[in-house]
């Protein structure tokens, strides 16, 4: 994917979603996707053990606390365990042992009201979803040699029989993601990273035109971001896109 020198990459998150379709790729690097016994994000010297052993020159941490949104209003300890703290924890090593870390973080850290949210507009999420990715971004914010990815990404095929008309947003696929995450390994910063904003219906009718439309601010209140759609101007630069 990358006509560059080879890469030893570490992935957490390896069984989750993203990580069960990348997994399934061939890549032009060595790529790791330790288990939770073989890295627990939550131990230190379980990471220190690990990477000691692989020794790689990237680790792309995507071990999150996701689904569904209302555990981490409900279970605060294990979302301030796996999102912040293990987030931090791998921070701390990957600086202690000077890996580069790429962190995937979310849309849901900006404020969710205006839309089109540049990298360097204000943060302020309205779930603890949000606040929990925000607090991995402030270790890796600390970390220099480190990159940011505040990505929006779904499930191909739409698994839903109904979707969104009063929310905008960035969905793009697990596997048009893949692609584009190899030619940012040598960035560093923070990246926006998704499609062209649509409501979550216009994105799901483009593939199912019988899917129903329904409304967030009916079934969700306010505790749901009507309109975190990402300016991907810096995203679409670096792949000289218009």
């Amino acid at each position: 994917m990358l006509k560059s020198k080879k890469k030893i990459i570490v992935f957490t998150g390896g069984s989750g979603r993203f990580g069960s379709i990348l997994k399934k790729r061939k890549f032009n690097h060595k790529v790791f996707f330790p288990t939770k016994k073989e890295l627990n994000i939550t131990n230190v010297r379980s990471i220190e053990k690990y990477l000691k052993k692989k020794k790689p020159n990237i680790l792309i941490h995507m071990a999150a606390l996701s689904r569904p949104m209302k555990i981490h209003e409900k279970n605060i300890t294990k979302s301030i365990n796996l999102n912040i703290i293990g987030s931090a924890n791998i921070a701390s090593v990957c600086a202690s042992r000077k890996i580069k870390l790429i962190y995937f973080s979310t849309l849901y850290v900006y404020p969710g009201t205006t839309g089109n949210y540049k990298e360097s507009d204000t943060l302020l999420p309205v779930n603890n979803y949000g606040w929990s990715k925000l607090g991995g971004e402030c270790a890796t914010q600390m970390y220099k040699n480190s990159l940011i990815l505040r990505i929006c990404m779904t499930e191909k095929p739409f698994t839903h029989k109904n979707a969104f008309s009063d929310i905008k947003t960035n969905f793009i696929f697990h596997e048009d993601l893949i692609p584009i995450l190899m030619k940012l390994l040598n960035k560093k910063g923070i990246i926006n990273l998704g499609g062209p904003t649509k409501t979550v219906y216009d994105f799901a009718k483009k593939y199912n035109p019988k899917i129903k439309k329904i409304s967030a601010k009916k079934l969700l209140g306010n505790t749901f971001p009507r309109n975190p759609s990402m300016n991907l101007l810096k995203l679409n630069k670096i792949l000289n896109k218009k």
